[in-house]
Parts: C-alpha cells; sequence; structure tokens
C-alpha cells in the first residue's frame, strides 16, 4: 500500500504537516543554503559540430558548478544562454539576437578568430564584454576592440620561441606553410619579423586555402619538395592539418632531413582534434609548441570530472584523457570562472540595456548595456590562480610567458624542454639544463637535421673544392667523412689546399667544373680564363725570417718608469721635502743655516730616502708621520723599479735576420716558398736565382727548414704566413716586408657566368659588416701580436695610474701635517700677529710675518734640552742678537727680546727694532729669557 493509499487512515492535520516537511526537504535539496540571486545572463557562443566547441562547453559548465559551490552566497548568478555557430554570419546573428533580445551582460566565445573579429565590434558598441578563449589570432586585439578580451595565448606570442629554436639548430631557411585565412596569416609577419631578428630568412611561403582539395594540397607539397628548405612552420587548423600530414608524409617529405615545426593550436589538440592514428602514422619527429600549463591537484580533479561528464553529454565521441587537459579546456575554465567571478564583485545590478532598438537587425540601434563599462574594469582586473597557470590580462590579453616544447612521439608528446622570454631554450623551466633533450627527428633519424637540401629541379652545379687537406692549412679547409652517416662535410674559412690552382682554373674555363671554390688568388694572367667574384679576403707576397737577439740601449735605466710617473715622482720628493723642512725648520737645527745649505737639505733629505740614507734626525710627531708614510711609498716605487729593470735586461729584444727582399736577395742563401703557388714566377721576376728556391708542403716543413738551416727565409702569401705558420711557430719567426700585392683570394667561374654578381653581392654584404671578423676569429682565433715578440720596454713600464692610490695617501698626509703645523703655529703667536698686522702695511706685515716663522722656537723641547741646569741660555745665543752660525750674518731685523721672571713680565726693547709686542698675561712661562736674532 502506497503512502497515498494510506493517507485516509491519518489525520488531515497529520497528512498536511509531513507534507510540508517533505516541500521544506526537497527545497533545502534542491539549492543548500543558498540564498536568493539574481540570474546573470552571459551568453555563450561555439561550433558544436567541433571537438574543441563542445570540450569548451563541458569546461565552462564545470566551471560554473565549481565556483557557486565555492561562493553559495553570490548576489548574481550566471545564466548560460548557448547559441550555435559555424561561421560569421550565423556568430553574428547569435550576437545580436543575445543582446537585442536577452540582453546579456556578456559573451563567452566566439569560437574563432574569424567570427570574434566581427561579433568584437558589436560588443564595443554595445558595450558588453566579449571574453574569447580559442580565438588566437593577432587580427583581432583589445586595442582595436576595447570590449574584446583574450583569455587565451596570442599567437604572436609563440613568435620568438619559433626563431630561438630555429636558431638553436643552425637553420638559415624557413619557408610557413599556413591556412589562408585571417586565423593563419595573420601570424605571418610576426613569424618572419623574429626569424629576421634571428638570422633566419623567409625566401618562400605555402598558403593553403581550409577548402583545398587533396589535390592542391599534394602540388604545394610538391613545390616544397623541389626547392631546396627543409624546415617547415605549420600553422593550421586541425581540420586542414588531418588532410596536411598524410599527404605530406605520402610525398615522402615527413622523413629523415626534413623539419616540421607546428604552431600551439595543433600541439594543444594533438590526439584529440588530430585523432591518435593520424598523429602515429604521419607526424612522427614532428617539433611543438604548447603554452605552459602547471601540473596540481585542481588539474587532476578538474581532468577526473571532465571526462566523466563529457562522456556523458557527448556518448558518441572517444577522445583521450590528454584533451581534458588541453589548453583550449583550460582557458574555457578560467575564463568562465573569470567571468562568474566579475559578475559576483558588481554585486546587484539593474535593467540590462537602455536605448533598445526597434528591431533585432537593427544594428545601427543597438541598445547599451548598463553595466557593460564596470562589467570590463572588473573582467580587465581579475586576478587568480586558474587551471591554465596565473590568469592574469595584460592590456586585455592573457599573461602567457612560458611554451613547451614537445617532440611526437607514437601517438602523444615529450617534453623536450621549455622557452621563456628570460632564459630562450633550456632543459627546464627555470632556465637551468642548457639546451633542449635529444630529438627523435623525421624518419626516426637522430642525425640532426641540416635544414637545406640539394633541390631537385633545376641543374645542380659542379663545384670543384681542392683536396685531400694538409693538417697544417685545417683553418682555411677541413673535409670530413661521418662514417656514420656518409656525408662528407666541409668546413673551414675558404675551401683550399696546397694542389696545382693552374689546374684548377684551367678545369673551370675548360666546362669541367661550374665553379671552383677555393683560396685562388686573383692574378692578371687567370683573370683572362675565368672571371672571378670579388675577394673576400686581401692577400700579397711577404717573407718569414729567424729572429736574433739585440740588447736594450744605454738608457734602458730610464725606460722601468713612464714619463708620467717620473715627473709625478719628482714633484713629491720635492713636496715631501719642503712639508718636512716646514715642520723641521723652527725646531730643529739640522734644518736650518743658510740659504743655500737649507735648501740643499730639502733635496738631499728627500732623495736620500730611496736608499734609506737620510742622517738628519726629525723631532716633530707630524715630520715623523710625513717620513714613515714617504718611506713606505718609496720602497713600493723603489721594488717596482727593480722589478721592471730586472725584466728589461733579462728578456730579449728580437731583431729580424733580413730587413727586405734586397737584402735576403743578396745574401746569396735559399729561399723557400709553397709548392705549385704562383710564388716562385713572382721571385724568378724580382732576380731570386731558381737554384736557391725551394717547396715545400706545408707549414710543418717551413718551420723544420728554417730551424736546421735548410732556407733563411720563406716567402709565401701574408694570410698563410700570418694566419697559418705564425700563429703556431711566432717564437722565433716574424713577418717582414712585402714583395707585392694581388688581388686578394676569390671564388672562379666560367667566363659569363651570371653567379659571379650574386656572389660579388653576397661577399660585399660579408666584409662590410662584422660578420667576416667573426668568421675569422672562429676559424684562426684572435690576431694578436707573438708574446716573445712583444716589445719589453713597453711592456714592463709603470705609469702613474698604478701608484696613484700611493701618491694621494703621502700627499694628503704630507698636507694635513703641514697644516696643522700651520695652525698651531698661528694659534701660538696669536697676539703678536695681531700686533703686526695693527702696525704696519701689507708687504711689511708679510715679510715680518716670514720672520717670525723663520726664527727659533725656543719653547719647543729640543732646545730646552740644551740649557744649562740653571735655567739660562748659552752665552753664544743670549742677548747677542747674531746668528750661532759663524758665516751667517743677523737679521737686519730684530725681533723684540723678552724676560720672564716668576710672578711678572718685563719686556725688553732693543734700539733697532719699532715693533712693541703684548705678551699673554695668563702665560704660564716663568723665568726664561727668550732671545730672537737673525736666522740662529
Amino acid at each position: 500500500m502506497s503512502f497515498l493509499e494510506r493517507s485516509h487512515l491519518l489525520p488531515s492535520s497529520l497528512i498536511l504537516f509531513i507534507l510540508s516537511l517533505l516541500s521544506i526537504q526537497q527545497s533545502y535539496l534542491v539549492s543548500p543554503q543558498r540564498p536568493a540571486s539574481s540570474p546573470f545572463k552571459v551568453g555563450l557562443i561555439l561550433n558544436l559540430d567541433s571537438l574543441v566547441g563542445r570540450m569548451a562547453l563541458t569546461s565552462i559548465r564545470i566551471a560554473v558548478d565549481d565556483f557557486y559551490t565555492a561562493h553559495p552566497r553570490s548576489s548574481n548568478h550566471l545564466e548560460l544562454l548557448v547559441r550555435k555557430s559555424n561561421d560569421v554570419v550565423t556568430a553574428a546573428s547569435a550576437a545580436m539576437e543575445l543582446m537585442m533580445k536577452h540582453e546579456v551582460r556578456a559573451i563567452l566565445g566566439p569560437q574563432t578568430s574569424i567570427e570574434s573579429e566581427f561579433v568584437a565590434e558589436l560588443g564595443s558598441k554595445a558595450h558588453v564584454p566579449i571574453v574569447a578563449f580559442s580565438a588566437t589570432s593577432p587580427s583581432v586585439s583589445h586595442s582595436h576592440s576595447p570590449y574584446f578580451l583574450r583569455a587565451a595565448a596570442n599567437d604572436a606570442a609563440q613568435a620568438a620561441a619559433i626563431a630561438d629554436l630555429v636558431s638553436a639548430y643552425g637553420w638559415r631557411r624557413v619557408v610557413p606553410v599556413y591556412e589562408d585565412n585571417d586565423y593563419g596569416s595573420a601570424l605571418v609577419p610576426y613569424l618572419i619579423d623574429a626569424l629576421n631578428a634571428a638570422g633566419a630568412a623567409v625566401p618562400y611561403r605555402s598558403a593553403i586555402p581550409a577548402s583545398a582539395s587533396d589535390d592542391y594540397v599534394s602540388a604545394a607539397l610538391y613545390r616544397l619538395a623541389t626547392e631546396q628548405m627543409r624546415v617547415f612552420v605549420v600553422h593550421m587548423r586541425p581540420d586542414l592539418a588531418a588532410r596536411f600530414f598524410p599527404l605530406a608524409s605520402d610525398a615522402g617529405m615527413v622523413s629523415a632531413g626534413y623539419v616540421w615545426i607546428i604552431t600551439d593550436g595543433l600541439t594543444a589538440l594533438l590526439g584529440s582534434g588530430i585523432d591518435a592514428a593520424t598523429v602515429a602514422e604521419s607526424m612522427q619527429g614532428v617539433l611543438g609548441l604548447a603554452p605552459f600549463t602547471p601540473k596540481s591537484g585542481r588539474v587532476n580533479e578538474f581532468k577526473r570530472k571532465w571526462r566523466r561528464r563529457f562522456s556523458e553529454e557527448n556518448p558518441a565521441d572517444d577522445v583521450t584523457t590528454a584533451a581534458a587537459t588541453s589548453s583550449y579546456a583550460l582557458w574555457a575554465y578560467d575564463a568562465a570562472w573569470a567571468v562568474a567571478e566579475a559578475a559576483d564583485r558588481l554585486g546587484p545590478v539593474g535593467p540590462e540595456y537602455v536605448g533598445a532598438g526597434t528591431e533585432p537587425t537593427d544594428i545601427a540601434n543597438l541598445p547599451v548595456s548598463s553595466t557593460g563599462h564596470e562589467l570590463l574594469k572588473l573582467l580587465e582586473e581579475a586576478e587568480f590562480d586558474g587551471l591554465g597557470g596565473e590568469f592574469r590580462l595584460d592590456d586585455g590579453e592573457l599573461n602567457v610567458t612560458a611554451f613547451w616544447i614537445v617532440n611526437v612521439i607514437g601517438e602523444g608528446a615529450r617534453e623536450i624542454g621549455f622557452w621563456t622570454p628570460q632564459h630562450g631554450l633550456s632543459r627546464r623551466l627555470d632556465g637551468s639544463g642548457e639546451g633542449l633533450a635529444g630529438v627523435i627527428w623525421p624518419g626516426e633519424s637522430m642525425v640532426e637535421p641540416k635544414g637545406w637540401d640539394r633541390p631537385t629541379s633545376g641543374a645542380v652545379l659542379r663545384v670543384a673544392v681542392p683536396g685531400p687537406v694538409d693538417v697544417g692549412f685545417h683553418g682555411f679547409l677541413d673535409i670530413e667523412t661521418d662514417a656514420a652517416t656518409n656525408r662528407t662535410m666541409a668546413g673551414g674559412f675558404v675551401l683550399a689546399d696546397v694542389v696545382s690552382y693552374h689546374t684548377l682554373v684551367q678545369q673551370v674555363a675548360n666546362g669541367s667544373y661550374d665553379a671552383a671554390v677555393a683560396d685562388i688568388t686573383i692574378t692578371a694572367n687567370r683573370s683572362h680564363q675565368v672571371d672571378f667574384t670579388l675577394p673576400y679576403m686581401a692577400s700579397g707576397v711577404s717573407m718569414v725570417v729567424a729572429v736574433r737577439d739585440e740588447r736594450s740601449t744605454i738608457w734602458v735605466f730610464i725606460k722601468p718608469l713612464k714619463q708620467d710617473l717620473w715627473l709625478v715622482s719628482a714633484a713629491f720628493f720635492i713636496l715631501t721635502g719642503a712639508v718636512v723642512w716646514a715642520l723641521e725648520h723652527r725646531i730643529n737645527d739640522e734644518f736650518r743655516g743658510p740659504p743655500s745649505n737649507q735648501l740643499g737639505t730639502v733635496f738631499y733629505f728627500s732623495l736620500s730616502t730611496l736608499v734609506f740614507a737620510h742622517r738628519e734626525n726629525v723631532a716633530s710627531n707630524l715630520s715623523k708621520f710625513v717620513v714613515v708614510i714617504w718611506v713606505f711609498v718609496v720602497l713600493i716605487l723603489q721594488s717596482s723599479y727593480t722589478a721592471s729593470l730586472t725584466s728589461m735586461l733579462t728578456v730579449q729584444k728580437l731583431k729580424p735576420a733580413f730587413v727586405g727582399f734586397d737584402d735576403l736577395k743578396n745574401s746569396g742563401k735559399n729561399v723557400g716558398y709553397l709548392q705549385d703557388s704562383f710564388v716562385k714566377g713572382v721571385l724568378l721576376n724580382r732576380g731570386f736565382d731558381e737554384s736557391r728556391l725551394v717547396s715545400f708542403k706545408s707549414p710543418q716543413q717551413y718551420e723544420e727548414a728554417l730551424s736546421n738551416g735548410t732556407v733563411a727565409a720563406i716567402v709565401d702569401e701574408i694570410p698563410y704566413l700570418k694566419l697559418v705558420f705564425l700563429k703556431k711557430y711566432c717564437s722565433n719567426y716574424t713577418m717582414v716586408g712585402q714583395l707585392n700585392k694581388t688581388g686578394g683570394f676569390g671564388f672562379a667561374f666560367p667566363k659569363g657566368s651570371p653567379l659571379v654578381s650574386d656572389l660579388s653581392r653576397a661577399i660585399l654584404n660579408i666584409t662590410e659588416s662584422n660578420e667576416v671578423t667573426e668568421i675569422q676569429r672562429k676559424w684562426f682565433g684572435d690576431e694578436s701580436t707573438c708574446p716573445s715578440q712583444d716589445n719589453p720596454l713597453s711592456s714592463n713600464q709603470l705609469g702613474f695610474e698604478s701608484f696613484a692610490g700611493l701618491f694621494l695617501i703621502t700627499g694628503t698626509a704630507s698636507l694635513c701635517a703641514f697644516v696643522l703645523h700651520l695652525a698651531s703655529f698661528l694659534y701660538k703667536n696669536r697676539y703678536k700677529l695681531r700686533n703686526i698686522a695693527s702696525q704696519n702695511s701689507f708687504l711689511p706685515t708679510l715679510r715680518l710675518i716670514a720672520k717670525l716663522f723663520d726664527d727659533k722656537d725656543l719653547s719647543a723641547h729640543t732646545f730646552k734640552r740644551a740649557q744649562p741646569k740653571d735655567g739660562s741660555m748659552k752665552a753664544e745665543n743670549r742677548d747677542t742678537g747674531v746668528s750661532p752660525y759663524e758665516t751667517y750674518t743677523a737679521s737686519p731685523v730684530s725681533m723684540s727680546n723678552y724676560t720672564f721672571e716668576e710672578g711678572r713680565t718685563t719686556p725688553s726693547v732693543e734700539p733697532a727694532s719699532s715693533i712693541v709686542f703684548e705678551i699673554e698675561p695668563a702665560s704660564p712661562v716663568t723665568e726664561t729669557t727668550m732671545h730672537t736674532a737673525g736666522h740662529g
């Protein structure tokens, strides 16, 4: 019996009570503790016939559910109005209907960039934010349509990563293959700019319409195969790529030697947008880029929910788990979360639109959303940790700065590294781990593709490259054969060797070869047979001879110090002597006497410190301070001078055995030259006897012949002597003289060849830039003179800059000591100086002050020690007015004599003096008689 069948057995009041409880319980189950919220209408425009559209719909629904589970008391609740769209027309129609009929607050989508461009204009006109999660083309942007926000990576952001990938492998030519519409072509300008900046050229582009037939695609692939380029960047949507790669594989182009790089739009849909069978059969070895999305527990939980819900909503679809964590699925989730969060922050809203048009198709009179501007601002300020990483819109664009680099293996892709603007390509995200992991290239090849191959169309040039190559000339040419690939590889500054260049030029002239690439010297005779490109290296004929030791000159003792250091040292010797004299003159008899004697003392004292033999004792503490620092400076100068002079006297100075070709010719000794070189003819024309000419094949033979005396000199072209021989044997040999100039090194072509002008232009581009310097540095190293042949007199010289700190210290110490001494003098004699200044004019005042400074300071402790025990001065220094030095005349201006007795002060003025001094009453000096006379 059912509950209703038994209800007549219960009282009617009880039945009503039970029904009320059931109703309340059901309401709580439907919406647990959720307050009434306003519906917030949001349009969702998707192509539900595509896998991406169905994936996005599932992600958005999960995002809305998750948000309101986390925010049960939200004031606004998203009401999704889903509209289908297959093209621009249906997308625009859906947007118009959502805005004018349903007055939506925002629109998620549309799905493609082409549709988004038109819908974004409608949104800007109606002030309705358009939040795209899969429209990645830079053809539509926030800067052009202010109400358009891209919650996905801009395709242009990956251009720099692709360019760095191309540069890392040294590929120089790249061909973009793209879908011929706004989605495909919008990336190409950014890609070309990035490749050009990385030093790679784009000589050809292949645009394929989305509706192209298989025959059209095959024809485009055939054109690519006939060209020399083998590096391709593919930027197209999955439906076209799913047809393109199988046709490329059938054409033999997904094989060894080819490089295929796919953009993030394809990488994100490997195994879903492009089925696993196509990936496994036609895309092996492909490199791809995908925006970096962090792995976390939230992503794993989302993957579980997404798989279950997607299977329920789309039972006919069979997608891999990877689809749940593709960029599009995560971006759709984050975009819906951002809109829900902005709606919640917006709070209660009023009327949806104002100024609504009368007809649904009246585009000119679109209504304006009353909340559009504020909602747009909230979306622009949104910042949270999304499933796809940190969600933040910079100028309306999702901030994506890191990319995965993947290698397609099997039915999926293997991560081989990362790219970031800060670190470029690296094994790990933080920039650690140099380079990328190992790559399995198309055709299961482990050999890194060179990026180009011989074209299958057009004639093949037959270029002569001389060989084999002597080891001494590997800087110019190095030819090796890879045992694993059986591929011949040539490197070096040029392709050259010591074979007969006359024969090589003749074979180009008679048509045996289309060109000769070597270090062929351009001469007048050869130019009659072939055409040369412009020279890529200047040349000439010179000679290498042995060097001999030549000792230094008699003035070598001056060379250790540079001129500036000599001058500064002399100045500081004088300065230090003068300062010490000033500090000691008034208190030390050894620094007194006639002017000539004092001048000699100044110079002798400072110069004698060089050998620490100064005999004068210094009494002042300030003098001792100055002398200690000065002696330290002198010690360092002396040690450095001794070391430098010792080096100069022990290091050899080398001089060439011959100074010119005439000197060599007149010596009658043998001369060596390079076998099969035109240099022999040059020497014969200059009058050298043929019997004296000896040919050699390598720099090693040069050195042996010079060292054992077989030849006295080697005559050859300057590049060989400078960059090959002297680079290794510079210690005992040097290059001198120049016999004649030549046209330099160039490439030879048959007469009238159209390639001469093109190659000459290319050579000019290199030689006019720094590239030729970098090439020379790569193969020959940095050009520098031989260390053993450097001039020892210049390399060991010491300059002022090496001792500037020492001179600064001693100069500062001397000046500070002098200032302190002067201040002390002025303070002690302040009353005398005041009287002098008050009673005399300017010049007499200066003379009297100088006289006062010149006199002895009898109060100094040095003079007190010389007094008798009774306190009186020695007879010869008391009241005589004469100098204690027999030959020194007393000063014509005599200072006043003062006699100090205990308790009183009695001034005694000599008749010859017109100066009266006031004595400081508080003077503590008692029973002391001070006499000042002359310079004594």
